[in-house]
């Protein structure tokens, strides 16, 4: 029989919102428990593995062996495979490291527990407990065994798929139009150039794009995400990957040594996230950037914050919602401008024909952005093809 616990903060994910999440709590002073429904953190891997590197010292994150390449920068490819580059110089921030994911993850779990945190694996949350209205815990089950772990302050970062938001009351549903389904291969014998990040875009993979990140010479991970809502079966995602590849001769003399797939949200991010007793963090709280499924960095920040506000809300005795505002402002002010204008920008994008990205491509020939955004993309868009960009007036 397990026995019950009790903790001050209670993390439902070992992702990397949760590890970050618990380990700030933790950093504050606050008792934490991470328990994670997987029998190891990290995997099954379910990642491009690409991320962005800038954010890395604002939360505590020291770069480390999880890093495979350090890359130059992206290419952006249109349907007739024009090129857009984008370099660190011209745009540091989306520039950076190709990992090993699963490595990354137990990293954060380790600095999680180095500083205080206690992880239980193979622990999996059934339901929430509710008192008068508050989350006080969850009921859950370990190697099949039923027991209550009771918290002042539980944190939901149980990814893409999250319940525990859900059990306790707050709306995480999503619509067709703002998901999309992945597939990735990792392949080797590729002609990849381990210089850059890939993207294709347009019909060849409708909603979302095609991408190479290499992970070193010949070996890559070459994957698509496609919007749910223009897809009629879910082998879709797998037949237009394929097929670009077989129109690729650089990769489809490659073989494929390894397959992941899984889904993503490409919403605008929830409207709440908190509840008396409960925050969401990372995917459960819909904090994956719209435009490029890229959630590794949002989730991480929030999760600095989440961990901060959970800490104080345990020394201060207030769990409740009107405390949480705390968080619901803190995240929101760093992130939810830009995931709502990627959101309304995606929602604009799915809808461009083949020969308008090409337009589009065609026009940052030679362009030299300082920054690189949905606005300053638009800007000088519109100096070649005002016509293109007559439906994002808005953005500009």
């Amino acid at each position: 029989m397990t026995a019950d616990l009790t903790t001050d903060v209670l993390v439902v994910g070992a992702g990397p919102a949760g590890s970050m999440t618990a380990k700030w709590a933790a950093k504050h002073g606050a008792k934490v428990l991470m328990i994670e429904k997987r029998q190891e953190i990290g995997s099954p891997v379910r990642c491009g593995e690409g991320m962005s590197k800038a954010w890395l010292s604002d939360v505590g994150i020291t770069p480390g062996r999880w890093i495979n390449l350090e890359v130059e920068g992206a290419r952006i490819y249109s349907p007739s495979e024009k090129v857009f580059e984008i370099n660190e110089k011209h745009a540091g921030n989306e520039v950076g490291y190709v990992v090993e994911r699963d490595e990354f993850d137990k990293q954060l779990a380790i600095d999680a527990a180095n500083a205080g945190v206690d992880v239980v694996l193979k622990t999996a949350a059934t339901s929430v407990l509710k008192e008068n209205g508050r989350v006080v815990g969850v009921k859950a089950k370990r190697f099949g065994e039923p027991f209550e772990i009771r918290a002042t302050v539980t944190i939901a970062a149980d990814g893409f798929e999250s319940q525990v938001g859900r059990w306790a009351g707050i709306s995480t549903n999503i619509a067709m139009r703002d998901m999309d389904t992945c597939l990735q291969y990792r392949m080797t014998n590729v002609d990849c150039d381990v210089r850059y990040c890939d993207f294709f875009l347009g019909k060849v993979a409708p909603g979302g794009y095609v991408w190479v990140f290499p992970k070193g010479e010949g070996l890559a991970n070459v994957g698509i995400g496609v919007q749910v809502s223009q897809v009629k079966a879910m082998a879709d995602a797998r037949n237009y990957l394929d097929r670009w590849i077989e129109h690729h001769p650089g990769y489809a003399k490659g073989k494929k040594i390894d397959m992941v797939g899984g889904g993503v949200s490409i919403s605008a991010p929830l409207k709440q996230t908190v509840g008396d007793g409960i925050m969401l963090v990372g995917d459960a709280a819909r904090m994956i950037d719209p435009l490029t499924g890229g959630g590794i960095a949002n989730g991480c920040i929030a999760g600095k914050i989440c961990g901060e506000v959970a800490a104080e809300a345990v020394h201060a005795g207030t769990p409740t919602k009107e405390f949480f505002q705390k968080y619901e402002v803190g995240w929101r002010a760093v992130l939810e401008e830009k995931l709502y204008r990627n959101w309304l920008a995606k929602e604009k994008l799915v809808q461009l024909s083949d020969e308008t990205f090409d337009k589009v491509i065609d026009a940052l020939q030679g362009v030299r952005l300082e920054k690189l955004s949905v606005h300053n993309i638009l800007k000088a868009v519109n100096e070649k093809y005002p016509e293109v960009t007559k439906e994002f007036e808005a953005f500009l």
